[in-house]
């Protein structure tokens, strides 16, 4: 029963590759039984002979099986890791011819609205991709977490001579070139804000807010856009967070900052309870 199951897993994770369900069937009844002619694998697979030819043939493009041409013809199944090095070289190029392709035919205009995103790894890859694109300012506001992903990003940018300045809520290394300043309120944030947060405004042209789950296994909000107005207002904002951080407890206007007036809308977001965020799941 587990040598089924085994075999009825490996041929899931080839389906997932890209191999049909019979070349994925004829592959593993090699890896797991050993050498064999064609007709044999049929026999051993219950298909017809000029199926499993057919699949053969595939296979052998793919690099998955090796031919000893000497009549009968025998086939014997490459061994994985030769197989998966191929598959990964092959992706990489078609991927590549992908990418240049469709940056060919990509012609991006600014469109003024708001566009949802539900996947974390989408998230990341919209705030590196705004952040490689950056020319003059970076602001952003990042939990631990989305910062220690993003932090090769920020650097890079800091290095092409953008000013980069944001808000931190742990007590990060340095980045080179890299204004950081842990945000007021920071301890509290970290165990109650709803989620990790991720915000990021580039060049006053684009922006993107997110509430991540624990651990980036999910987004529970996510809002991308490259309105002017909206992004313009998005860099005033948070970089007048990012400077009231130098401003004294004694300062009349301080209390001003979100977390320090707790204004109703604050507290329908966080609820009354303190909840767990950075490293673990919510607790009520």
């Amino acid at each position: 029963m587990q040598i089924t199951s085994d075999v009825s897993e490996a041929e899931a994770a080839l389906a997932a590759l890209g191999f049909t369900e019979l070349e994925a069937r004829t592959y593993c009844a090699l890896l797991a039984e050993g050498p064999a002619t064609g007709y044999r694998l049929a026999k051993r697979i219950g298909k017809a002979p000029p199926n499993i030819y057919q699949a053969l043939a595939t296979l052998t493009q793919k690099a998955a099986v090796l031919v000893d041409e000497t009549e009968p013809r025998t086939f014997r199944a490459a061994r994985p890791g030769e197989l998966l090095a191929v598959l990964g070289g092959s992706f990489a190029a078609r991927s590549d011819e992908a990418q240049r392709r469709l940056a060919e035919l990509a012609r991006p205009v600014a469109d003024d609205r708001l566009y949802q995103i539900t996947d974390p790894a989408q998230v990341l890859e919209r705030a590196r991709t705004m952040l490689a694109e950056a020319r003059e300012i970076v602001l952003f506001d990042l939990f631990d977490t989305p910062l220690a992903v993003l932090r090769p990003d920020l650097e890079a940018c800091a290095a092409r001579e953008v000013t980069v300045a944001g808000l931190v809520y742990g007590a990060p290394e340095p980045l080179p070139g890299v204004t950081m300043r842990r945000a007021t309120g920071a301890a509290e944030a970290q165990t109650r804000w709803p989620g990790l947060q991720l915000s990021l405004v580039v060049d006053a042209a684009e922006h993107l807010v997110a509430l991540l789950a624990p651990g980036m296994k999910g987004v529970r909000r996510a809002i991308w856009s490259d309105s002017a107005y909206l992004s313009c207002l998005q860099h005033s904002g948070l970089s007048a967070e990012i400077r009231l951080t130098a401003l004294t407890a004694a300062d009349p206007l301080a209390g001003l900052s979100l977390l320090a007036s707790a204004p109703r809308g604050l507290v329908a977001l966080i609820g009354p309870e303190p909840m767990v965020v950075e490293g673990g799941e919510d607790v009520a």
